[in-house]
């Protein structure tokens, strides 16, 4: 069985400043998007799930499709909207945004039935990476509460253009993870990396620390987890208009509770995304780069 691709695009681009998600980036105008779909078939993904919004599914429909990538992977849509809730709950007056990565994640709960791999619409995360995780998910078979994510070091994931949120993860001796918390606001001040704790205050951060980039693999009962958690998340946050159920926030549960294990994996891929518009150029020379070395063709879909 070949595992799935759900990727997390319902997320507006605030900071960007417009859909990123769908801009162009590649020769022929591809998109970080493109880039993503073409090395997971490559690394023998079978089904894409993408995660979106209502407000934008005619414009981001017509571009992303079955017709685009050749019939070579099939392509399948979930929705995710501020006011899908378990029963009893209900949208708090004054809540603006959805409910963060893992509420996107469990859109995806009724269309992906096989171990699957998360990523971000606007991350570049490398041909490596897919292939990494990809072998890792085929291995688990039938198997259950075994996880995984790809690991980027932080000071390789930063933007010169602003501040942006990472995972911070800590490891026991056999690679699994034993902690990751999410830290919403990291910034490079000089030489130094600097992060907002959950008392607003600036402290430092090991630039080498290792973090996730939201590239997390998981077996379909992961979905049976969240699913259970969510209302206990939503009952002890009914005050906070801005609190997200954070993937990291799942699987801290999780690994906290010993009903699963993650492991870390290694990859030589190098990541870079679009945070802000002033990070594209330095994307698309990335890119370019790539292009000249043949890790990618000049035109992606021909």
């Amino acid at each position: 069985m070949k595992p799935t691709l759900l990727v997390l695009a319902a997320g507006m681009g605030s900071r960007y400043g417009s859909l990123k998600q769908m801009d162009g980036i590649g020769p022929n105008n591809e998109a970080i998007i493109d880039y993503s779909i073409y090395d997971a078939i490559r690394a023998g993904f079978g089904k894409v799930v993408f995660v979106i919004r209502h407000s934008f599914e005619k414009e981001f429909k017509e571009v992303f499709n079955n017709e685009r990538f050749g019939g070579k992977i099939e392509v399948e849509f979930v929705f995710q909207e501020l006011d899908k809730l378990p029963e009893g709950y209900s949208v708090p007056e004054g809540r603006e945004k959805p409910w963060g990565t893992n509420h996107a994640l469990l859109m995806g709960a009724d269309a992906v039935k096989e171990p699957f791999a998360v990523i971000n619409a606007d991350d570049f995360y490398g041909a490596e990476a897919y292939k990494t995780i990809s072998d890792y998910l085929v291995s688990l078979k039938d198997s259950s509460n075994k996880y995984c994510m790809v690991g980027y070091m932080l000071e390789n994931t930063l933007s010169e253009h602003g501040s942006v949120s990472r995972g911070i993860c800590e490891t026991d001796a056999n690679g699994n993870l034993t902690n990751v918390v999410e830290r919403t606001y990291i910034i490079k001040e000089g030489d130094k990396v600097l992060y907002r704790d959950e008392n607003e205050e600036m402290k430092e951060i090991d630039p080498k620390s290792k973090v996730s980039m939201n590239m997390f693999g998981f077996t379909p009962d992961y979905f049976n987890y969240s699913q259970e958690y969510f209302p206990k998340f939503l009952s002890e946050n009914k005050e906070n208009l801005k609190a997200e159920f954070f993937i990291p926030l799942m699987v801290n549960e999780l690994i906290s509770t010993d009903k699963a294990e993650m492991k870390v994996l290694s990859s030589e891929a190098k990541w870079f995304g679009v945070t802000y518009k002033e990070d594209k150029p330095a994307v698309i020379e990335k890119l370019n780069g790539l292009i000249a070395a043949g890790v990618y063709p000049q035109k992606l879909w021909e």
